[in-house]
């Protein structure tokens, strides 16, 4: 049985996997992942590829009705995954493969979140907004709305 430490670490590393499957640092922790996985064995590395893309397959396709749920399952599956490779190696073992995983997890760019419902787009993490050249931009965000920038030299000197 794994401590909770190690289990909040599996936990993190399903996580991250669908955080980033669709986004531009998907490449990079696929492939770290599937060493990870693999352990310097290249079949099972390759296996953990091809298992990564069908996960990443599986979230690109879900409707919007079904991807929460599919989001949860594929993190629930990553988990017990993650999980499961651990529990396979003896107590040094698995301090080796935790302090890789957690390596390879903070290394990770922070994720960003865009999903749209009837209330318009959510975006988790930074964002920014511009009006250029006549160009109109608003945005409301809780109670803070952002609007169209003054025209250059209007309140120059």
């Amino acid at each position: 049985m794994l401590s909770e430490a190690m289990t909040a670490l599996a936990a993190a590393g399903g996580t991250a996997v669908v955080q980033a499957a669709g986004t531009d640092a998907w490449a990079g922790l696929r492939g770290q992942m599937a060493r990870w996985f693999g352990q310097g064995n290249p079949q099972r590395e390759h296996a953990e590829l091809e298992r990564l893309d069908q996960a990443a397959a599986e979230l690109e396709a879900a409707a919007p009705p079904q991807a929460e749920r599919v989001r949860i399952r594929q993190e629930a599956a990553w988990q017990a995954r993650i999980e499961a490779l651990l529990e396979s190696f003896g107590d040094s073992e698995q301090g080796r493969l935790a302090e890789g995983l957690r390596a390879l997890l903070t290394e990770q760019p922070s994720p960003r979140h865009v999903s749209v419902g009837q209330g318009g787009p959510a975006v988790g993490g930074d964002i920014s907004i511009q009006a250029d050249r006549g160009s109109a931009a608003a945005l409301t965000m809780g109670n803070v709305t952002l609007g169209n920038p003054p025209q250059p030299g209007s309140q120059q000197d």
